[in-house]
């Protein structure tokens, strides 16, 4: 940087960008104390939210939704196996392929997360007319666009965790 160019706080892109990222880590606290009654953590509900819209999807492609690796995957799935939430099954087509599904409980525990988590987006997103709910989405998918197309970014290769990747 040199000193002719301004301070990057005083643009503001990246004072709006930095709203944004405060936003998602706040909502990202604030939803993990919430499911804290239900002793599953965010990541977790991504995972079930997940196999309760796409049962059967396999361990990778579930990794590529969630834009994470498979060992990053592979850590959490036997918590919730252990948990009797999901079950992981053999592709009958490819042995090298598990599909993933939840059980009678995990269908359960995911339907009470998601009245939590859609709660606590509509709490969030009440100050927001219709129009302007919209707006911040449409913006935010031209982000994504960007961000993939522009860096040749392989969504399956960026690494964290988003919020609800359903």
């Amino acid at each position: 940087m040199n000193k002719n160019q301004g301070l990057p706080w005083d643009n503001p892109r990246f004072h709006n960008w930095i709203a944004v990222a405060r936003a998602c880590q706040v909502m990202g606290l604030t939803l993990a104390r919430a499911l804290q009654p239900l002793d599953i953590k965010p990541p977790h509900l991504d995972i079930l939210v997940n196999l309760f819209r796409t049962p059967g999807i396999s361990q990778q492609d579930l990794a590529d939704k969630l834009l994470v690796g498979r060992s990053n995957l592979s850590m959490l799935l036997p918590q919730l196996e252990k948990r009797g939430l999901l079950v992981r099954r053999g592709d009958p087509q490819d042995r090298r392929i598990l599909r993933l599904e939840l059980t009678t409980e995990g269908t359960r525990l995911t339907e009470e997360a998601i009245v939590i988590q859609s709660a606590l987006i509509d709490r969030t997103m009440k100050s927001s007319t219709a129009e302007e709910c919209n707006l911040v989405g449409e913006v935010m998918m031209r982000m994504i666009g960007e961000l993939t197309q522009a860096d040749e970014i392989d969504p399956s290769d960026a690494r964290g965790h988003n919020q609800q990747s359903a």
